[in-house]
């Protein structure tokens, strides 16, 4: 393709070679110059569609009586603030460049390869509504016309003693003790009553206030007494907060919910993966796909820096406009996430792994009721570009992530139904749309970010999120959804 050449002929054929394996055949030629430099015959095309020649192909479960219909839209802008890495802590936490391309966060504002549950509750965020949760998705670039040679590649250093003191540190960090405490919000109904609202609202806030206060006693107390000094004391006060909550739908003639589960709670001496996950445990194509193997440590660019990585180079295309939307289900009422549930969308080796997974997410503003793709769209003048990610949205009502990332939380059926065991939880859609210049998109010029051995398949585009709600902005989220209104915060 007309990307960033090397002076390798070897290494355009092969790239070339790949593409044609991805784009089903299509013909990439690589010839060689008399100084050994490599030379493309152009953009590979075919994965350019004009969505003018796209038959419709979006399809919608019809809704039922009892669907909800409202939207929960949280601004957390367009990441003015450049907070880009290659990382990702679902699904290679700890690991730098894990995921060798880069992304693009809003939302929480420490997220990198480190971030755990402590460090996420602990930060800020770009979001207007003091969301906390993380939104990350790879960058989309527009690259050059002109050849580049390739600077030589880097020899690797060895580790300053200042890098392992830090390691150290970071490893030490991730290992402290933590208070974990079951989420509350997850157990209220589908629908609080509208005189109760304003004090479950309180009453979350505190459940919050009060495991805030004991988390930051764990680091502080010896491990011998954190029962009775942390876990016994912190249960008695969010056992008197719940019988709180339970009396406040009594009081309205409500049947209360069983909220004494969400009292207990426990430290634990590592962070050993959140709830039903064992870390040790990851799997299948989702493992793999953010590249084991980098763990045998790469640089990890700096937020700032240039930001180009190997195979992903260009000019980084911020998103005109960033859609955050939790929606409803065509079947019936939803029930509040849990804090903390790591969610993907997509499948960033759908190269490698196959369609399974993989999602045609690729539109055209005015198009998305109508045409997804799977190939990079060629817009009518006058609309933009525009990436459309439904995440799934059936929960297993326990885990907030599973060895493959995948498994605690699904798609519904083709007619919006959970499957037997799961529940409906709020859909979250984020849609980015782009400022990419018309004749950039004939050109095939712009490209999302991807593992190298992918090529840049507008099929691997992929989406990931970690809830950090409070339980309070949750809550409000769901009765807004089920109660057909349409929020913006």
């Amino acid at each position: 393709m007309a990307i960033h050449r090397r002076k390798s002929t070897i290494w355009l054929t092969a790239a070339a070679a790949a593409m044609a394996v991805v784009a089903g055949g299509a013909a990439v030629v690589a010839i060689s110059s008399s100084d050994g430099s490599a030379l493309a015959d152009g953009a590979d095309k075919s994965l350019f569609v004009d969505i003018t020649k796209v038959k419709p192909n979006v399809k919608k479960p019809r809704q039922q009586n009892n669907a909800t219909t409202g939207t929960f839209t949280v601004n957390c802008g367009r990441n003015e603030n450049g907070h880009f890495n290659p990382d990702n802590f679902i699904a290679q936490p700890g690991v730098r460049n894990g995921a060798q391309h880069l992304h693009d966060y809003v939302g929480n504002l420490s997220t990198n390869a480190d971030s755990n549950n402590q460090s996420l509750q602990a930060a800020g965020t770009t979001c207007r509504n003091g969301d906390k949760s993380a939104y990350f998705w790879p960058v989309v670039r527009i690259i050059d016309e002109e050849p580049e040679e390739a600077a030589p590649p880097a020899e690797q250093a060895p580790p300053k003693k200042d890098d392992k003191a830090q390691q150290d540190k970071d490893k030490a960090a991730k290992e402290a003790a933590q208070l974990e405490c079951p989420d509350a919000a997850s157990l209220l109904p589908e629908n609080v009553p509208d005189a109760a609202q304003a004090e479950i609202d309180k009453e979350l806030e505190n459940l919050e206030n009060v495991t805030a206060e004991a988390e930051k006693k764990v680091a502080s107390t010896k491990a011998q007494d954190r029962d009775n000094v942390i876990v016994g004391p912190t249960r008695e006060k969010r056992a008197a907060i719940l019988n709180r909550m339970m009396l406040a739908f009594s009081r309205q003639g409500q049947q209360a919910p069983d909220l004494n589960p969400a009292a207990a709670c426990a430290v634990k001496d590592k962070a050993q993966g959140e709830q039903g996950l064992d870390n040790g445990g990851q799997n299948s194509d989702d493992a793999q796909a953010e590249g084991t193997e980098q763990k045998k440590q790469q640089a990890n660019p700096e937020e700032g820096a240039d930001n180009e990585l190997e195979g992903n180079e260009g000019k980084i295309q911020r998103p005109a406009v960033v859609d955050l939307q939790f929606r409803g289900s065509p079947v019936g009422k939803v029930t509040a996430m849990p804090k903390f549930l790591r969610v993907l969308y997509g499948d960033a080796k759908a190269g490698q792994n196959g369609p399974k997974n993989a999602k045609a997410s690729w539109t055209c503003t005015g198009f998305e009721d109508k045409v997804l793709m799977d190939k990079y769209p060629i817009c009518p003048q006058g609309a933009k570009v525009k990436r459309v990610h439904d995440f799934p949205s059936c929960w297993d009502g326990k885990n907030i992530d599973s060895a493959n990332h995948r498994d605690h939380i699904v798609f519904p059926d083709a007619n919006g139904k959970c499957k037997q065991g799961f529940k409906a939880v709020p859909q979250l859609r984020i849609s980015l749309t782009y400022n990419i210049p018309l004749e950039v998109q004939k050109d095939g010029r712009y490209l999302v970010d991807s593992f190298p051995e992918e090529e840049h398949n507008p099929l691997t585009d992929h989406d990931d999120f970690a809830n950090v709600m409070s339980q309070k902005i949750m809550n409000r989220l769901v009765n807004c959804v089920n109660s057909g209104k349409k929020c913006r915060e």
